[in-house]
């Protein structure tokens, strides 16, 4: 599904876009609550969680992962700093791309990341994209501070930023979730749809930015992608700039 997803969506064959199917590994370890990415093996690999019973396979996780790959193969953003929060946004983004990608009424499309595989225990979701701070550890906005963030707590202001883009702000309720998204300076965000904020993003990370890239430079890759998509006096420029500012960048 995250190869479809890709391809009918970027025209991307595959990870590094050579045609080439990534290696999947299952049954790692013994009750491994975890997956992950490997470049070295260039590999997805998924532990079958607490007691074994809770397979860390659902969608948006197993493309959220295999996303790390296509990180790797274009901007190779680093996976530290404010790079890192990019980097692991990236994938938070892309897995709920292929998630609303594959329609299926069984997991719903939605900016819940994790919300299958209730790694929590009470069926909450690891992460929340309408408002990162919902999980106690996320951050809504960029701070100075920000690159001393964990790199899964530090994506939350473009996490933020990409619900913003695609749906806006204020209360929404999409395929039956409910969202409720602020904005740091108080403003009203008006959302392109999820399916142009994806280009964006895509355009962004393979053509703009660089393994260095901070939040200020991935608001002028954004742009610069939303120019060369949509032309510089475009509400789709206008949007992104408005989105990062709703979370304190620029």
């Amino acid at each position: 599904m995250t190869w479809d997803f890709y391809k009918n969506t970027f025209g991307r064959s595959g990870i590094r876009n050579d045609g080439k199917a990534a290696y999947s590994r299952v049954h790692y370890g013994n009750a491994y609550v975890n997956a992950f990415w490997s470049d070295s093996c260039f590999c997805m690999t998924y532990g079958d969680g607490e007691g074994n019973t809770h397979p860390l396979t659902s969608l948006d996780v197993a493309a959220h992962e295999m996303s790390h790959g296509l990180t790797s193969a274009t901007a190779g953003l680093n996976y530290s700093g404010e790079s890192g929060g990019l980097n692991e946004a990236t994938s938070d983004i892309f897995g709920a791309g292929a998630e609303f990608f594959a329609n299926n009424s069984s997991d719903v499309g939605d900016y819940l990341i994790g919300e299958e595989i209730d790694i929590n225990g009470d069926g909450s979701p690891l992460r929340y994209m309408d408002k990162p701070s919902k999980d106690g550890s996320s951050k809504d906005a960029w701070s100075s501070s920000l690159g001393g963030v964990d790199v899964h707590y530090s994506s939350g202001p473009a996490n933020h930023f990409f619900y913003l883009l695609s749906e806006g702000s204020g209360s929404k309720t999409i395929n039956g979730v409910t969202y409720n998204s602020p904005t740091s300076n108080g403003s009203t965000v008006t959302g392109i749809g999820r399916t142009k904020a994806l280009q964006i993003w895509y355009k962004a990370l393979t053509t703009y930015m660089t393994s260095t890239t901070k939040y200020a430079a991935a608001r002028t890759a954004t742009l610069n992608a939303a120019s060369a998509l949509y032309g510089a006096s475009s509400t789709e420029y206008k949007a992104v700039a408005s989105a990062w500012s709703a979370v304190n960048v620029g």
